[in-house]
Protein backbone atom coordinates (compact mmCIF):
# COMPACT_ATOMS: atom_id res chain seq x y z
CA UNK A 1 0.00 0.00 0.00
CA UNK A 2 3.00 2.67 0.94
CA UNK A 3 4.57 1.59 -2.43
CA UNK A 4 1.46 2.23 -4.60
CA UNK A 5 0.94 5.78 -2.70
CA UNK A 6 4.45 6.73 -3.18
CA UNK A 7 4.06 6.11 -6.84
CA UNK A 8 0.95 7.86 -7.39
CA UNK A 9 2.35 10.80 -5.43
CA UNK A 10 5.20 10.22 -7.45
CA UNK A 11 3.16 10.76 -10.68
CA UNK A 12 1.30 13.65 -9.52
CA UNK A 13 5.25 15.34 -8.97
CA UNK A 14 6.04 14.47 -12.21
CA UNK A 15 3.26 16.20 -13.64
CA UNK A 16 3.46 19.29 -11.67
CA UNK A 17 7.11 19.25 -12.83
CA UNK A 18 6.62 19.41 -16.23
CA UNK A 19 3.70 21.80 -15.73
CA UNK A 20 6.28 24.47 -13.94
CA UNK A 21 9.48 23.23 -15.34
CA UNK A 22 8.68 25.07 -18.91
CA UNK A 23 11.69 27.51 -19.51
CA UNK A 24 12.15 30.48 -21.93
CA UNK A 25 15.81 31.53 -23.74
CA UNK A 26 17.93 33.34 -21.47
CA UNK A 27 17.91 36.53 -22.38
CA UNK A 28 21.14 38.76 -23.99
CA UNK A 29 22.21 42.25 -22.91
CA UNK A 30 21.89 44.89 -25.56
CA UNK A 31 25.31 46.37 -25.89
CA UNK A 32 28.56 46.68 -23.88
CA UNK A 33 30.10 48.88 -21.44
CA UNK A 34 31.91 51.57 -22.93
CA UNK A 35 34.73 53.72 -21.05
CA UNK A 36 37.53 53.43 -23.53
CA UNK A 37 37.97 57.16 -22.39
CA UNK A 38 38.58 58.27 -18.93
CA UNK A 39 35.26 59.60 -17.46
CA UNK A 40 34.58 63.31 -16.89
CA UNK A 41 33.17 65.14 -13.81
CA UNK A 42 32.64 69.01 -14.06
CA UNK A 43 31.98 70.41 -10.24
CA UNK A 44 29.79 73.44 -10.60
CA UNK A 45 30.28 75.24 -7.39
CA UNK A 46 27.90 78.66 -6.61
CA UNK A 47 29.64 81.19 -5.18
CA UNK A 48 26.76 84.37 -4.82
CA UNK A 49 26.56 86.38 -2.35
CA UNK A 50 24.55 84.20 -0.40
CA UNK A 51 26.98 81.35 0.16
CA UNK A 52 28.46 84.08 2.84
CA UNK A 53 25.41 82.87 5.36
CA UNK A 54 26.22 81.24 8.50
CA UNK A 55 24.19 78.01 8.77
CA UNK A 56 26.06 74.81 8.44
CA UNK A 57 28.30 73.38 11.38
CA UNK A 58 29.05 77.10 12.57
CA UNK A 59 30.48 78.44 9.24
CA UNK A 60 29.86 79.82 5.91
CA UNK A 61 27.98 77.66 3.65
CA UNK A 62 31.37 78.93 1.53
CA UNK A 63 33.58 77.53 4.20
CA UNK A 64 31.41 74.17 3.88
CA UNK A 65 32.03 74.30 0.54
CA UNK A 66 35.55 74.53 0.22
CA UNK A 67 36.42 72.03 3.32
CA UNK A 68 34.33 69.18 1.08
CA UNK A 69 36.04 70.39 -2.15
CA UNK A 70 39.63 70.08 -0.80
CA UNK A 71 38.75 66.02 0.58
CA UNK A 72 37.02 65.13 -2.45
CA UNK A 73 39.70 66.71 -4.50
CA UNK A 74 42.13 64.08 -1.77
CA UNK A 75 39.97 60.94 -2.51
CA UNK A 76 39.06 61.61 -6.85
CA UNK A 77 40.27 58.19 -8.31
CA UNK A 78 42.88 58.37 -10.48
CA UNK A 79 41.16 57.38 -13.73
CA UNK A 80 38.69 60.62 -13.28
CA UNK A 81 39.05 63.94 -15.34
CA UNK A 82 37.65 66.40 -12.47
CA UNK A 83 37.10 70.01 -13.11
CA UNK A 84 35.43 72.89 -11.21
CA UNK A 85 33.23 75.51 -12.60
CA UNK A 86 32.07 78.49 -10.63
CA UNK A 87 28.69 80.54 -11.26
CA UNK A 88 28.61 84.04 -9.65
CA UNK A 89 31.81 84.13 -8.32
CA UNK A 90 33.30 87.65 -10.35
CA UNK A 91 31.24 89.77 -10.72
CA UNK A 92 29.71 92.00 -7.21
CA UNK A 93 27.54 94.71 -9.32
CA UNK A 94 24.13 95.08 -9.77
CA UNK A 95 23.80 95.20 -13.61
CA UNK A 96 21.80 91.94 -14.43
CA UNK A 97 22.70 91.29 -17.55
CA UNK A 98 26.43 91.32 -16.68
CA UNK A 99 25.43 89.22 -13.50
CA UNK A 100 23.82 86.31 -15.82
CA UNK A 101 26.96 85.54 -17.48
CA UNK A 102 29.04 85.26 -14.62
CA UNK A 103 29.99 81.67 -14.83
CA UNK A 104 33.85 80.65 -15.53
CA UNK A 105 35.93 77.71 -15.03
CA UNK A 106 37.89 78.01 -12.39
CA UNK A 107 39.65 74.55 -13.04
CA UNK A 108 40.09 72.80 -16.86
CA UNK A 109 37.93 69.07 -17.20
CA UNK A 110 41.41 66.88 -17.28
CA UNK A 111 44.36 65.02 -15.15
CA UNK A 112 44.12 66.27 -11.74
CA UNK A 113 46.57 68.03 -10.14
CA UNK A 114 45.23 68.44 -6.71
CA UNK A 115 47.71 71.50 -5.27
CA UNK A 116 46.69 73.14 -8.30
CA UNK A 117 42.77 72.76 -7.78
CA UNK A 118 43.12 73.25 -4.04
CA UNK A 119 44.76 76.42 -4.56
CA UNK A 120 42.10 77.47 -6.98
CA UNK A 121 39.38 76.93 -4.57
CA UNK A 122 41.30 78.47 -1.59
CA UNK A 123 40.67 81.91 -3.70
CA UNK A 124 36.96 82.02 -3.91
CA UNK A 125 34.80 84.30 -2.01
CA UNK A 126 30.80 84.59 -2.29
CA UNK A 127 30.40 87.67 -4.39
CA UNK A 128 27.50 88.04 -7.09
CA UNK A 129 24.29 86.52 -8.67
CA UNK A 130 23.36 82.77 -9.53
CA UNK A 131 23.40 82.30 -13.10
CA UNK A 132 22.48 78.42 -12.74
CA UNK A 133 20.76 78.33 -16.67
CA UNK A 134 24.22 79.78 -17.94
CA UNK A 135 26.69 77.99 -15.66
CA UNK A 136 24.99 74.38 -16.96
CA UNK A 137 25.18 75.27 -20.72
CA UNK A 138 28.84 76.01 -20.15
CA UNK A 139 29.31 72.75 -18.15
CA UNK A 140 28.27 70.71 -21.15
CA UNK A 141 30.47 72.43 -23.18
CA UNK A 142 33.42 71.62 -20.57
CA UNK A 143 32.13 67.65 -21.17
CA UNK A 144 31.70 67.30 -24.77
CA UNK A 145 33.87 64.26 -26.65
CA UNK A 146 34.73 61.18 -25.67
CA UNK A 147 32.37 58.06 -24.79
CA UNK A 148 33.57 57.93 -21.28
CA UNK A 149 30.94 58.89 -18.60
CA UNK A 150 30.12 62.44 -18.06
CA UNK A 151 28.50 64.05 -14.94
CA UNK A 152 27.79 67.44 -13.99
CA UNK A 153 27.50 68.03 -10.00
CA UNK A 154 25.73 71.31 -8.61
CA UNK A 155 25.95 72.59 -5.48
CA UNK A 156 23.75 75.74 -4.71
CA UNK A 157 22.30 77.41 -2.06
CA UNK A 158 19.24 79.46 -3.77
CA UNK A 159 17.17 79.25 -6.94
CA UNK A 160 18.07 80.91 -10.56
CA UNK A 161 18.52 84.50 -10.67
CA UNK A 162 18.37 84.58 -14.47
CA UNK A 163 15.02 83.25 -15.52
CA UNK A 164 13.80 83.37 -18.88
CA UNK A 165 16.50 80.94 -18.84
CA UNK A 166 14.72 78.52 -16.61
CA UNK A 167 17.55 76.34 -16.07
CA UNK A 168 14.84 72.86 -15.85
CA UNK A 169 14.83 73.58 -19.28
CA UNK A 170 18.41 73.97 -20.22
CA UNK A 171 18.53 70.67 -18.37
CA UNK A 172 16.30 69.35 -20.97
CA UNK A 173 18.39 71.12 -23.94
CA UNK A 174 21.12 69.20 -23.16
CA UNK A 175 19.40 66.02 -22.29
CA UNK A 176 18.23 66.43 -26.23
CA UNK A 177 21.37 66.88 -27.71
CA UNK A 178 22.12 62.87 -26.85
CA UNK A 179 25.95 63.66 -25.39
CA UNK A 180 25.03 61.47 -22.32
CA UNK A 181 25.47 64.02 -19.37
CA UNK A 182 24.16 63.04 -16.01
CA UNK A 183 23.40 66.43 -14.33
CA UNK A 184 23.40 65.72 -9.93
CA UNK A 185 21.84 68.30 -7.75
CA UNK A 186 23.09 69.35 -3.89
CA UNK A 187 21.32 71.65 -2.43
CA UNK A 188 22.11 73.31 1.09
CA UNK A 189 18.90 75.28 2.02
CA UNK A 190 16.35 73.37 3.15
CA UNK A 191 13.97 75.24 0.51
CA UNK A 192 10.80 74.07 -0.93
CA UNK A 193 11.24 76.13 -4.19
CA UNK A 194 15.07 75.11 -4.16
CA UNK A 195 14.17 71.59 -3.87
CA UNK A 196 11.56 71.69 -7.24
CA UNK A 197 14.04 73.48 -9.36
CA UNK A 198 17.06 71.58 -8.31
CA UNK A 199 14.74 67.83 -8.80
CA UNK A 200 13.57 69.13 -11.95
CA UNK A 201 17.16 69.64 -13.00
CA UNK A 202 18.77 66.36 -12.24
CA UNK A 203 15.03 64.04 -12.97
CA UNK A 204 15.71 65.72 -16.52
CA UNK A 205 19.13 63.82 -17.22
CA UNK A 206 18.73 60.80 -15.04
CA UNK A 207 20.30 62.47 -12.06
CA UNK A 208 19.66 63.05 -8.34
CA UNK A 209 18.78 65.71 -5.80
CA UNK A 210 19.89 65.40 -2.56
CA UNK A 211 19.44 67.87 0.18
CA UNK A 212 22.77 68.49 2.62
CA UNK A 213 22.63 70.97 5.74
CA UNK A 214 26.11 69.78 6.96
CA UNK A 215 29.75 69.62 5.94
CA UNK A 216 30.69 65.91 6.20
CA UNK A 217 27.15 64.83 4.38
CA UNK A 218 27.89 67.27 1.18
CA UNK A 219 31.50 65.54 1.58
CA UNK A 220 30.45 62.12 0.99
CA UNK A 221 27.62 63.23 -1.21
CA UNK A 222 30.21 64.56 -3.83
CA UNK A 223 32.49 61.77 -3.09
CA UNK A 224 30.01 59.25 -4.04
CA UNK A 225 28.98 61.16 -7.26
CA UNK A 226 32.24 61.21 -8.24
CA UNK A 227 33.49 57.52 -7.29
CA UNK A 228 29.93 56.91 -9.68
CA UNK A 229 31.70 58.47 -12.45
CA UNK A 230 33.76 55.83 -12.76
CA UNK A 231 31.54 52.85 -12.83
CA UNK A 232 31.18 51.28 -16.47
CA UNK A 233 28.41 52.40 -18.39
CA UNK A 234 26.73 51.75 -21.58
CA UNK A 235 26.49 55.19 -22.88
CA UNK A 236 22.90 55.05 -25.33
CA UNK A 237 23.71 56.07 -29.14
CA UNK A 238 21.60 58.99 -30.20
CA UNK A 239 18.91 58.41 -33.21
CA UNK A 240 16.08 59.86 -34.42
CA UNK A 241 13.07 57.73 -35.50
CA UNK A 242 10.89 59.13 -38.65
CA UNK A 243 7.50 59.47 -38.93
CA UNK A 244 6.53 56.52 -40.81
CA UNK A 245 8.17 52.96 -41.40
CA UNK A 246 9.42 53.71 -44.75
CA UNK A 247 11.90 56.45 -43.85
CA UNK A 248 12.58 54.89 -40.37
CA UNK A 249 16.26 54.25 -39.57
CA UNK A 250 17.71 50.68 -39.58
CA UNK A 251 18.82 49.37 -35.86
CA UNK A 252 21.40 46.86 -35.14
CA UNK A 253 21.86 45.50 -31.62
CA UNK A 254 22.75 48.08 -29.06
CA UNK A 255 20.53 50.91 -26.46
CA UNK A 256 19.51 54.57 -27.91
CA UNK A 257 17.97 57.64 -26.84
CA UNK A 258 15.38 60.05 -29.01
CA UNK A 259 12.95 62.62 -27.58
CA UNK A 260 9.15 62.36 -28.99
CA UNK A 261 6.30 64.63 -29.00
CA UNK A 262 3.26 64.33 -26.46
CA UNK A 263 1.22 62.22 -28.62
CA UNK A 264 4.07 61.55 -31.49
CA UNK A 265 4.74 58.53 -33.38
CA UNK A 266 7.98 57.23 -33.90
CA UNK A 267 9.20 54.79 -36.65
CA UNK A 268 12.68 52.35 -36.38
CA UNK A 269 13.45 49.37 -38.59
CA UNK A 270 15.23 45.99 -37.56
CA UNK A 271 16.57 43.65 -39.90
CA UNK A 272 15.89 40.17 -37.96
CA UNK A 273 17.47 37.06 -40.11
CA UNK A 274 15.61 33.19 -40.58
CA UNK A 275 16.11 32.00 -36.70
CA UNK A 276 16.69 35.31 -34.86
CA UNK A 277 14.33 36.45 -32.04
CA UNK A 278 14.16 40.05 -31.92
CA UNK A 279 13.68 41.87 -28.24
CA UNK A 280 13.12 45.21 -27.92
CA UNK A 281 12.18 47.79 -25.52
CA UNK A 282 11.26 51.22 -24.92
CA UNK A 283 11.38 53.47 -21.45
CA UNK A 284 9.43 56.64 -21.65
CA UNK A 285 10.73 59.58 -19.09
CA UNK A 286 7.92 62.24 -17.67
CA UNK A 287 10.60 65.41 -17.21
CA UNK A 288 7.76 67.65 -16.67
CA UNK A 289 4.49 67.98 -15.29
CA UNK A 290 2.35 65.65 -17.07
CA UNK A 291 -1.99 65.01 -16.53
CA UNK A 292 -2.59 61.34 -14.84
CA UNK A 293 -3.93 58.48 -17.12
CA UNK A 294 -1.24 57.86 -19.63
CA UNK A 295 0.24 55.38 -21.58
CA UNK A 296 3.66 53.50 -23.84
CA UNK A 297 2.65 51.46 -26.50
CA UNK A 298 5.39 49.48 -28.66
CA UNK A 299 4.83 47.24 -31.99
CA UNK A 300 6.90 45.12 -34.43
CA UNK A 301 4.58 45.37 -37.87
CA UNK A 302 6.00 44.18 -41.32
CA UNK A 303 6.65 46.83 -43.61
CA UNK A 304 3.25 46.50 -44.89
CA UNK A 305 1.90 47.38 -42.10
CA UNK A 306 0.73 44.12 -40.60
CA UNK A 307 1.08 43.89 -36.82
CA UNK A 308 3.12 41.08 -35.15
CA UNK A 309 3.02 41.61 -31.89
CA UNK A 310 2.83 44.62 -29.27
CA UNK A 311 3.96 45.44 -25.74
CA UNK A 312 2.20 48.54 -23.98
CA UNK A 313 2.28 49.94 -20.27
CA UNK A 314 -0.11 52.68 -18.93
CA UNK A 315 0.25 54.83 -15.91
CA UNK A 316 -2.06 56.92 -13.63
CA UNK A 317 0.75 59.74 -12.30
CA UNK A 318 2.48 57.72 -10.01
CA UNK A 319 5.89 57.09 -11.90
CA UNK A 320 8.08 59.42 -13.36
CA UNK A 321 9.02 56.67 -16.45
CA UNK A 322 6.88 54.16 -18.44
CA UNK A 323 8.30 51.22 -19.97
CA UNK A 324 7.02 48.35 -22.30
CA UNK A 325 8.43 44.81 -24.37
CA UNK A 326 8.05 43.00 -26.63
CA UNK A 327 9.30 39.68 -28.61
CA UNK A 328 9.42 38.25 -31.98
CA UNK A 329 10.67 35.22 -32.97
CA UNK A 330 11.48 34.77 -36.38
CA UNK A 331 10.87 30.78 -38.13
CA UNK A 332 13.89 28.93 -39.94
CA UNK A 333 13.79 29.01 -43.31
CA UNK A 334 14.43 25.80 -45.58
CA UNK A 335 16.24 28.10 -48.27
CA UNK A 336 20.08 28.36 -47.58
CA UNK A 337 20.10 32.18 -48.36
CA UNK A 338 16.82 33.45 -47.43
CA UNK A 339 17.00 37.19 -47.14
CA UNK A 340 16.41 39.10 -43.87
CA UNK A 341 12.95 40.63 -42.66
CA UNK A 342 12.61 44.03 -42.03
CA UNK A 343 11.18 44.79 -38.61
CA UNK A 344 9.58 48.19 -38.22
CA UNK A 345 9.32 49.41 -34.65
CA UNK A 346 6.46 51.76 -33.77
CA UNK A 347 6.55 53.72 -30.29
CA UNK A 348 3.68 56.03 -29.28
CA UNK A 349 2.69 57.79 -26.13
CA UNK A 350 -0.39 59.46 -25.05
CA UNK A 351 0.67 61.07 -22.25
CA UNK A 352 -0.44 65.08 -22.01
CA UNK A 353 -0.04 68.40 -20.11
CA UNK A 354 -1.52 70.86 -18.75
CA UNK A 355 -1.92 74.63 -20.42
CA UNK A 356 1.12 76.77 -19.97
CA UNK A 357 3.89 73.36 -19.69
CA UNK A 358 6.22 73.73 -22.31
CA UNK A 359 5.50 70.47 -24.99
CA UNK A 360 9.42 71.38 -26.67
CA UNK A 361 11.85 69.46 -26.64
CA UNK A 362 9.61 66.20 -26.73
CA UNK A 363 9.84 63.86 -23.66
CA UNK A 364 13.23 61.65 -23.48
CA UNK A 365 13.03 58.09 -24.43
CA UNK A 366 14.87 55.22 -24.72
CA UNK A 367 15.10 52.55 -26.78
CA UNK A 368 17.26 48.98 -26.67
CA UNK A 369 16.92 46.43 -29.49
CA UNK A 370 18.51 42.70 -29.42
CA UNK A 371 18.60 40.59 -31.73
CA UNK A 372 19.76 36.93 -30.63
CA UNK A 373 19.73 33.55 -31.88
CA UNK A 374 16.32 32.12 -31.42
CA UNK A 375 15.21 28.88 -29.89
CA UNK A 376 16.54 25.74 -32.20
CA UNK A 377 17.15 22.99 -29.72
CA UNK A 378 14.80 20.46 -29.14
CA UNK A 379 14.81 20.24 -25.42
CA UNK A 380 13.89 24.33 -25.68
CA UNK A 381 9.74 23.97 -24.94
CA UNK A 382 9.81 28.02 -26.36
CA UNK A 383 10.61 26.26 -29.59
CA UNK A 384 7.07 24.64 -29.62
CA UNK A 385 5.23 27.47 -27.91
CA UNK A 386 4.55 26.16 -24.75
CA UNK A 387 4.22 28.95 -22.08
CA UNK A 388 2.55 30.89 -24.60
CA UNK A 389 -1.37 31.96 -24.99
CA UNK A 390 -3.77 28.72 -25.91
CA UNK A 391 -0.71 25.88 -25.36
CA UNK A 392 -0.32 26.75 -21.27
CA UNK A 393 -4.27 26.65 -20.98
CA UNK A 394 -4.38 23.09 -22.73
CA UNK A 395 -1.46 21.71 -20.82
CA UNK A 396 -2.83 23.09 -17.61
CA UNK A 397 -5.74 21.67 -18.07
CA UNK A 398 -4.88 18.27 -19.50
CA UNK A 399 -2.12 18.11 -16.14
CA UNK A 400 -5.48 18.69 -13.63
CA UNK A 401 -7.63 16.08 -15.61
CA UNK A 402 -4.89 13.51 -15.38
CA UNK A 403 -3.73 14.03 -11.70
CA UNK A 404 -7.75 14.30 -10.55
CA UNK A 405 -8.11 10.72 -12.37
CA UNK A 406 -4.99 9.22 -10.43
CA UNK A 407 -6.19 11.03 -7.34
CA UNK A 408 -9.69 9.76 -7.70
CA UNK A 409 -8.17 5.99 -8.38
CA UNK A 410 -5.70 6.50 -5.31
CA UNK A 411 -8.46 7.35 -3.22
CA UNK A 412 -11.27 4.26 -4.05
CA UNK A 413 -7.93 2.10 -3.94
CA UNK A 414 -7.42 2.89 -0.09
CA UNK A 415 -11.12 2.91 0.84
CA UNK A 416 -11.05 -0.65 -0.52
CA UNK A 417 -8.42 -1.63 1.55
CA UNK A 418 -9.88 -0.25 4.51
CA UNK A 419 -13.30 -2.01 4.17
CA UNK A 420 -11.36 -5.34 3.70
CA UNK A 421 -9.06 -4.84 6.66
Amino acid sequence: MITRTRLAAGACALLAALAAGMAFPAGAVAGEPTGEDAPKVDLVLDVSGSMRTRDIDGGTRMAAAKQAFNEVLDATPEEVQLGIRTLGADYPGDDRKTGCKDTAQLYPVGPLDRTEAKTAVATLSPTGWTPIGPALLKAADDLEGGNGSKRIVLISDGEDTCAPLDPCEVAREISAKGIGVTIDTLGLVPSTKLRKQLSCIAEATGGTYTSVEHTDELTDKVNQLVDRAADPVVTPVATEGADACAKAPTLKSGLYTDREEFGQQRWYRVDVEPGQELRASVSVGADRAVNPSYGVLLRAVTVHGREIVRGEAAGNGRTDVLSTGLRYPKAESDEEDAPAEAVCLQVTNSFSVASGVKTTPGLPMELTVDVVDGPGDSDDVAAFGLGRGWWLLGLLVLVGFVAGLLWGWLSRWRFAVWRTN
